[in-house]
């Protein structure tokens, strides 16, 4: 899973794609639009690369949502003329931006720590502890072993 900061940082680049390609296409409206709606709602997110902290990281998530189904409506929409070339760019932007958006982490800083003391690896001595016992449990099951198929031996040869 990504972190959420990496995610904010993709989202402002998509964005300024989003901007960028407005100005290269003849209707500048759509791409122009959904690049500020991308980049405002990167910025309003509380986490490591927002500019206002206004929105949970749980209500972003669902945000993100209906921003990628805005530009997966803004692809196929019949109302507004589009070139190829940006409907093109816009629906590929919006399998970047779920792509980015089913491979981020969410949770914060507190949540991941409390996940982490959940499903806690063992520490070294733990790990020592159980390797010593394997050990002498081999040991002791070779010894086992080797004194069966000398008795057995012994009492082939008594007769």
């Amino acid at each position: 899973m990504r972190p959420f900061w990496m995610h904010q940082v993709v989202e402002y680049i998509i964005g300024a794609v989003f901007v960028s390609a407005g100005f290269g296409s003849p209707t500048p409206v759509i791409p122009a639009v959904l690049g500020a709606i991308v980049m405002v709602n990167a910025a309003v997110a509380i986490g490591p690369a927002s500019a206002f902290r206004l929105v949970h990281r749980r209500v972003h998530r669902i945000i993100d949502l209906v921003v990628i189904g805005l530009v997966a409506v803004a692809t196929v929409q019949p109302w507004i003329d589009l070139d190829a070339n940006a409907r093109i760019l816009i629906g590929l932007l919006g399998v970047v931006l779920a792509f980015v958006w089913w491979n981020t982490d969410f949770a914060t800083r507190d949540e991941r720590r409390t996940r982490r003391r959940r499903t806690a690896s063992p520490d070294a001595e733990q790990v020592g502890r159980s390797a010593g016992r394997s050990a002498a449990e081999t040991y002791l099951a070779a010894k086992r072993l080797k004194k069966a198929v000398i008795d057995d031996r012994r009492s082939d040869e008594s007769p």
